[in-house]
């Protein structure tokens, strides 16, 4: 398989198997972010949800969100997931669980606001009110993400 860091072999939730099938998407997701300021998935998952590779950026995030749960950044990365499956289903035109999502995100976000690990999580969570203001005022059968430019996040700054 490779050379592949130990970030790669870690155990989903008991199931006895590990990430290996994600290994090569996420590799080439963060090969450019090594030796920076902040670690390569985190960078990571801001380059793919900027890109609109949502769910790309939920892989990347939770590569390292599984083995710290329980810490201090445990809700922190959760939300981020959270906000990055938000728009995996506003892609899909799923609203309801768009919206559960963002508000998921919401709740797990608010904690760090006004600043965490380098973003402004009050400029995220105007984001994410943002984003449920345009579920709520949509007329039916609209998707939003198709009517209004794809959201952006700030890239972390030391």
């Amino acid at each position: 398989m490779g050379n592949q860091g130990t970030a790669w072999r870690i155990k989903g939730k008991g199931r006895g198997r590990g990430l290996s099938h994600k290994n090569p998407i996420i590799a080439q997701r963060i090969a450019g972010f090594e030796g920076r300021a902040w670690d390569p998935h985190y960078l990571g998952y801001f380059d793919c949800f900027n890109q609109g590779r949502y769910y790309e950026a939920h892989d990347v995030l939770e590569a390292i969100w599984l083995p710290s749960r329980k810490g201090p950044k445990d809700h922190f990365y959760k939300g981020m997931i959270q906000l990055a499956g938000a728009f995996v289903h506003f892609q899909k035109s799923r609203m309801r669980p768009a919206g559960a999502l963002l508000r998921l995100a919401r709740e797990n976000l608010i904690r760090y606001a006004p600043h965490y690990d380098g973003v402004v999580v009050a400029d995220i969570l105007g984001l994410i009110e943002d984003w449920l203001g345009s579920l709520d005022n949509r007329k039916a059968g609209e998707n939003p993400f198709h009517s209004r430019p794809a959201p952006l996040l700030a890239v972390p700054v030391p």
